[in-house]
């Protein structure tokens, strides 16, 4: 199997050319950055202690940020390396203040390339974020005895049924690691059944708080116009979810004249077809990257930017999070749960089931399963005001509890 799929790792170098293209085009690769996926790198290693990062994309490298800020302040690491396959992460680890940090793009995953990667970063340890599994950097980790991690791990049943078809590779993948750090039971069962040695259940990193949250990106003017206005956010939108989030609004309007929908969809890169599919709608829409200012007219504010959900949490108390009325598997509601804002959800969240279990016990989520639901569950709460502000202490507690655990097992292996 293995051999297999170096072979096929070989296939795609050689097609990269073209594929590369057709990203840039699509604006999801940097025309400069994308040579640090076939190890050109733009950063120096520098002398001293080197700790890697590698994440996927957004939500795996900012689930970390509270963890790096802690690390920058530890002297004996000279510098902490970020890697993801994602441009959208690269743009949202720029926006934090961190000193020791840098990011490269991770190298396309075959033998030679791994090899090179290694020998120039010379890492003291290498932790990987969640579900990122890459045969051939695993293997070269290991024959470089470096430490490898596996932090706040996730392993869906949908990953685990793939990965149960493979046995012998998947125990020979998953036993590389010195330790896997658990985010679920879920996740601890099957890392167990994969052939993982060492797994402690801490919970999930993404209830840990980074100083930069005190931060707000909103400009005052913006602050005051969302002061006077009706506002809820539907985030972490998927095709079709801002079409039904904009049929909502339209409902929603008839009793609300002064209402305004913030949409962040999962993917800014499909900002032209939501702004087509609302204009149809004969609503007015408004992008966050625009300089025009929103006007009493404006019906969806549409944050076609990176990195900024948090912001609008902030001050958006009614979020519906997408990617779960369709059986794509939900997004994270751990965030915005964070912010103190109800949840709004449909019925396929099977990806984050131990996460929405506890959010439901604290009376924060509810389900819904089509618009009116979803019109119902806005009108409930925009009459009903509720003070969060005693759960999400106590997730934010919940939070610092594994950030600690977290940061102490890292220590062990630095």
């Amino acid at each position: 199997m293995f051999f297999i799929y170096r072979i096929l790792i070989n296939l795609i170098i050689l097609i990269s050319p073209l594929i590369i293209l057709v990203r840039i085009i699509n604006k999801k690769e940097d025309k400069i950055r994308f040579k640090e996926k076939f190890c050109f790198f733009s950063k120096k290693r520098g002398n001293g202690k080197l700790v890697w990062f590698h994440g996927s994309s957004v939500g795996e490298i900012v689930s970390i940020i509270p963890l790096i800020e802690k690390l920058e302040k530890k002297k004996s690491i000279s510098k902490i390396l970020v890697t993801s396959s994602t441009l959208s992460s690269s743009k949202v680890l720029s926006k934090f203040k961190l000193k020791k940090t840098v990011h490269q793009f991770f190298p396309v995953d075959s033998n030679t390339l791994t090899k090179k990667f290694l020998s120039y970063w010379k890492p003291s340890i290498a932790i990987f974020i969640e579900s990122e599994i890459w045969p051939n950097m695993i293997i070269n980790i290991k024959e470089n005895n470096i430490p490898l991690l596996l932090l706040n791990a996730r392993i869906t049943k949908k990953s685990f049924n793939r990965w149960k078809n493979i046995p012998d590779t998947s125990k020979n993948l998953f036993s590389q690691f010195d330790v896997c750090l658990s985010q679920s039971k879920e996740t601890h069962k099957y890392l167990k059944h994969l052939g993982a040695k060492k797994i402690k259940l801490f919970g999930n990193l993404k209830f840990s708080e980074s100083d930069n949250e005190k931060n707000n990106n909103i400009n005052n003017k913006l602050k005051k116009i969302f002061k006077f206005r009706k506002i809820w956010c539907a985030a972490s939108t998927h095709d079709t979810e801002e079409k039904l989030s904009a049929l909502a609004h339209k409902k929603l309007k008839k009793k609300y004249k002064d209402l305004l929908t913030i949409v962040i969809p999962r993917h800014i890169q499909r900002a032209n077809d939501i702004i087509n599919e609302t204009k149809d709608l004969d609503l007015n829409v408004q992008t966050r990257s625009s300089s025009n200012k929103i006007n009493n007219n404006t019906d969806i504010y549409l944050v076609d930017t990176y990195g900024e959900s948090k912001s609008f949490y902030k001050i958006c108390k009614t979020v519906f999070l997408g990617g779960s009325l369709f059986n794509h598997g939900g997004q994270n509601p751990i965030e915005a749960a964070r912010f103190g804002c109800k949840i709004i959800h449909g019925p396929y969240v099977q990806n984050f089931t131990e996460v929405y279990k506890l959010l439901k016990t604290y009376n924060i989520s509810f389900k819904i399963k089509n618009v009116e639901q979803l019109v119902h569950r806005i009108d409930k709460s925009f009459l009903k005001k509720t003070n969060f502000s005693k759960k999400t202490d106590k997730l934010k507690k919940l939070g610092s509890i594994i950030l600690s655990k977290t940061y102490s097992e890292l220590d062990n292996y630095l």
